[in-house]
């Protein structure tokens, strides 16, 4: 009987060659996660460490004009923050009063003109060009031009006032009227802010509400107090949101016209952290700051944030 050739065994393949396919397979699938991930890794070390870094500082008591290192003193920088700092908690409440101040006073106009800019009326546009303007102007020449009109006695807008037979204002030259007069420049500036966000809103709102109410017999403030304003709430609030984080982080307007003054009657805590860091050179109390005033922030900006969810329901 003749012996039996059994076939040639198929040649195996390389180790090398199926890893080599299989990573390639495996970076194929999850390229969508690789190709950013060096992104992501730089800017989470540039959000990562500063945060860390300025936390950790906190727990240290680090004076740089001395030639002593910093020295872990636990939470004294923050007790002494709130039970033997009340330059801190004025600018507490200063920080306070002009956010809700300013904030308050922009929503009302930055809405109302919303409103005015969503009707048809011959040259609106250019009307809204030249609303957003003060948006795109630098801060700082801004605060300086405000500050020679705030002069008591070469500034144009005392003299306007003597003209029309008021009394001069004081404006950021005394305390009771240096918040209010602040207000009023970053008012100028970012209410447009407010009436950009709200005709965006105002022109995704349906029609069907309107006609139903109209065929109902409802008149123009029926429909603007019990449609308008109730559909365009959430997109309100999520304005203020955004005026309100940024209100409370300001800092050149205030540092270019007043630097804190008269006293500390302007004197937010952004301005108080800068002084402590960089004229006082407190770096401990400084860092304890930043941690507290973050805090602050964060806070209220997951109420705003829980009351928009609100609005939606």
């Amino acid at each position: 009987m003749a012996e039996s050739i059994s076939p040639p065994a198929p040649a195996s393949v390389p180790t090398a060659r199926r890893s080599g396919r299989s990573t390639s397979a495996w970076l194929e699938r999850n390229a969508y996660l690789i190709m950013p991930l060096p992104a992501v890794m730089a800017v989470l070390g540039m959000l990562a460490f500063p945060l860390i870094y300025t936390l950790f500082m906190s727990f240290q008591d680090w004076t740089i004009s001395s030639a002593s290192p910093p020295v872990f003193a636990g939470i004294d920088n923050y007790v002494r923050l709130f039970t033997a700092d009340p330059r801190f908690l004025n600018s507490i409440w200063v920080t306070f009063y002009y956010t809700v101040f300013g904030v308050t006073v922009q929503t009302f106009l930055g809405v109302s003109m919303a409103l005015l800019f969503n009707r048809q009326f011959w040259g609106r546009g250019i009307l809204r060009a030249l609303a957003i303007l003060p948006m795109v102007a630098t801060p700082v020449a801004i605060s300086l031009i405000f500050v020679m009109m705030y002069h008591p006695q070469l500034g144009i807008l005392n003299y306007i006032l003597k003209q029309i037979g008021l009394a001069p204002w004081t404006w950021t030259y005394a305390s009771a009227t240096a918040i209010p007069a602040l207000v009023l420049v970053d008012t100028w500036q970012w209410t447009p802010l407010i009436m950009l966000i709200c005709l965006a809103g105002l022109a995704a709102l349906p029609h069907d509400p309107y006609e139903s109410a109209m065929i109902d017999g409802a008149n123009r403030g029926q429909l603007l107090w019990y449609i308008t304003l109730p559909l365009l709430r959430p997109v309100i609030v999520t304005a203020v949101l955004f005026r309100l984080i940024d209100s409370l982080k300001s800092f050149d307007v205030i540092f270019v016209m007043t630097q804190g003054g008269p006293g500390t009657s302007s004197e937010t805590i952004n301005l108080y952290l800068f002084n402590t860091a960089f004229s006082y050179f407190k770096m401990g109390q400084a860092s304890a700051m930043v941690v507290v005033f973050f805090a602050i922030i964060l806070g209220l900006s997951m109420i705003v944030a829980r009351i928009r969810r609100a609005t939606w329901i």
